[in-house]
């Protein structure tokens, strides 16, 4: 499993990838931070691709075409807004990694990349958001055999050393 997952330190914009996850709002429109990012570097066709969809539950995913991205598709990942941690945002933040790894599957993809959905402006604590994200991986992985390789895409070292620390932590569990 661990040939599976890679951390990196990059811009997820530029991955060479079949789908990029952006840490999207319920209405999936066009953000700041990585959703931003995502929009403006996929053209106009995202946002009116998004448009159409009509929004996305919190905890959940929908898939997009990447338009001028890289990456061929883009999984729109709803994550929770940190409120504490008293109303179910773990099980939120969890359930985007694992629906965004389902939905790859279905689609048949092979790679999949993923920012550290909820820690921007969303506030989830980083060090917690890590070590959701990377135990729901390891956890989805035996069920979506196709999916041959996973980026935690970080934006900056400290995210990059909290991914790594999680995939330590989480080796024998």
């Amino acid at each position: 499993m661990e040939g599976r997952i890679a951390i990196i330190d990059a811009d997820i914009t530029t991955l060479d990838v079949d789908a990029i996850v952006n840490a999207a709002n319920e209405a999936l429109a066009p953000g700041g931070g990585v959703c931003g990012a995502i929009h403006r570097k996929a053209g106009p066709d995202l946002a009116v691709a998004c448009a159409a969809l009509g929004g996305c539950p919190t905890g959940e995913s929908i898939i997009t075409p990447g338009f001028n991205l890289p990456a061929p598709y883009v999984i729109h990942s709803v994550g929770p807004v940190w409120g504490g941690g008293e109303s179910g945002e773990g099980a939120k933040l969890a359930s985007c990694y694992r629906t965004a790894l389902l939905l790859a599957a279905e689609k048949g993809l092979g790679s999949i990349a993923f920012p550290a959905i909820s820690t921007g402006i969303y506030g989830f604590p980083s060090d917690r958001a890590a070590l959701i994200a990377v135990r729901t991986v390891r956890e989805t992985l035996p069920e979506v055999p196709g999916i041959a390789r996973v980026v935690f895409c970080c934006f900056g070292g400290e995210s990059r050393a909290l991914h790594e620390a999680a995939l330590a932590a989480t080796a024998n569990a």
